[in-house]
């Protein structure tokens, strides 16, 4: 289900003709003991110009490599069943760290104020699997099209209210039925309504109740995508900034506020409308909490459609000019929630995955690509776990944990080479650097420091004297 065109509606054709393309909702596929406490403010390492890192409670810069993982087709009983312990083995093994997790609210509460505890079990179950094999999780409760009312997973029915407006179904462009009237006063009245405001802060307490000692979870996501209903004669991108400035500003601060009544420890990352893939930078405000990460998404719309990257367009560049705007004034964290395009084996895409890793290194914490699954479409591996086209790209060498201030990190996917050059912390602070190893030979040497492979040779160790200045050089020496 790719999004394949935005000209189903007037309003998506004017936004076509005044952007460049990009920006996409959520994707299906074709087929289908270390918790990252958050105890230390952002800020001990820095991506771009002045955004801070993410960091653990030690004060350590981390980095997050990983993917979505999710099981749509499944509900009630049936939920999360898809999903296995497998995903997370494979993830590791193939030096990934993180996993955006997809959960429903249409499955959490079906009836209100009714909470399925046999679903919260399942999430348990997934969580185990992930804290057995070392992969940090982010909660993302998932909505595509809103919710079920509509076809879709996400907004229970019973709090998705319409107003009698009509709702047309679009089978081969599903993305365009965001624009159904229908749907788009459902989100307004999700914004809007008091009795569901409180619905949805009291679902994300409960979750966060539950699951807020777990040491896989790393935080929680509110809502993916957002969108909202457009005024007459208001084009998409004007919308998208009202939309985020005056709705989803205050629900996220609301569910902020609900969340830290039993969590203040977990992240909370907050996501503009897909508008911002358009290169338009968010409208936002200020999340009044500490511990907020800023989470867009990255997509093309003419990759999404099956179309080629095509290089001399610029969309790299300009997504990324925009779309620092906001982390560079709110100083905060940036880990993008999803990207990858449809068809990955097309002659451009080995470029495509390269320059997007460079950006990708700059200015982000992080990110979970789109989607670890066993199979064609979106899915990373094939049936027998082998990456998929270029996708091999996305493993990379890289540092999940910095005892100390960053100064560089990058990788050169032409030589083989990382380098990762910081300031240890000092006498107070942790001395363990921790870095990933994708699959392949690789030498890890140090200048300033002690490099130690005792644990794990796909995970070795750098440990430094304080304060001291370290440079640390990953060489590939065989595939």
């Amino acid at each position: 289900m790719s999004r394949t065109t935005l000209v189903a509606t007037a309003v998506a054709a004017s936004l076509l003709a005044t952007l460049a393309p990009t920006a996409t909702a959520a994707r299906t596929p074709a087929v289908a003991d270390t918790r990252a406490e958050a105890g230390a403010p952002a800020g001990a390492g820095a991506r771009g110009d002045g955004i801070p890192a993410l960091t653990d409670s030690r004060g350590r810069v981390l980095t997050l490599r990983g993917w979505n993982v999710e099981d749509k087709a499944n509900r009630g009983d049936a939920a999360l069943s898809a999903v296995t312990e497998k995903h997370f083995r494979d993830m590791r093994a193939k030096g990934f760290n993180f996993a955006r997790l997809l959960v429903f609210w249409d499955d959490l509460e079906p009836r209100p104020g009714q909470y399925s505890q046999s679903y919260l079990r399942k999430i348990q179950r997934v969580l185990d699997w992930a804290r057995k094999h070392d992969v940090k999780v982010l909660l993302d409760a998932h909505q595509d099209v809103f919710g079920p009312a509509f076809g879709h997973r996400g907004i229970p029915a019973w709090a998705t209210r319409t107003d009698g407006l009509p709702f047309t179904p679009h089978p081969d462009d599903w993305f365009s039925e965001y624009f159904e009237p229908a749907v788009q006063r459902a989100f307004t009245h999700l914004y809007e309504d008091e009795d569901l405001r409180r619905a949805q802060a009291r679902m994300w307490q409960v979750l966060a109740d539950r699951f807020d000692d777990h040491p896989a979870v790393l935080g929680y996501d509110p809502i993916n995508e957002p969108m909202g209903e457009l005024r007459e004669d208001e084009d998409l991108p004007t919308a998208a900034r009202r939309i985020e400035r005056e709705q989803l500003t205050p629900m996220y601060n609301r569910i902020a506020d609900a969340i830290r009544r039993v969590d203040r420890d977990a992240w909370i990352f907050v996501e503009p409308t897909p508008i911002v893939g358009e290169g338009v930078p968010t409208g936002l405000g200020r999340i009044d909490d500490p511990k907020i990460v800023y989470a867009p998404h990255f997509y093309n719309t003419g990759m999404e459609a099956g179309a080629d990257y095509d290089p001399a367009a610029g969309w790299i560049e300009s997504y990324e000019q925009a779309v620092t705007l906001y982390p560079e004034e709110h100083k905060v964290p940036v880990v993008v929630g999803e990207w990858g395009p449809l068809n990955n084996s097309l002659p451009n895409m080995n470029r495509f995955y390269r320059e997007a890793m460079v950006s990708l290194g700059r200015y982000t914490s992080g990110w979970a690509g789109y989607v670890w699954c066993y199979g064609g479409g979106y899915c990373a591996v094939d049936s027998t776990g082998a990456f998929r086209a270029n996708k091999e790209l996305t493993a990379e060498p890289y540092a999940e944990a910095v005892a100390g201030r960053v100064r560089s990190a990058a990788y050169d996917a032409a030589t083989g080479v990382y380098r990762l050059e910081y300031d240890a912390a000092g006498p107070r602070g942790s001395r363990s650097t921790e870095l990933v190893l994708p699959p392949g030979d690789w030498k890890v040497t140090a200048h300033g420091a002690r490099v130690l492979r005792d644990r794990d040779r796909d995970r070795p160790r750098v440990l430094a004297a304080p304060n001291a200045r370290v440079t640390v050089t990953v060489t590939r020496t065989a595939p």
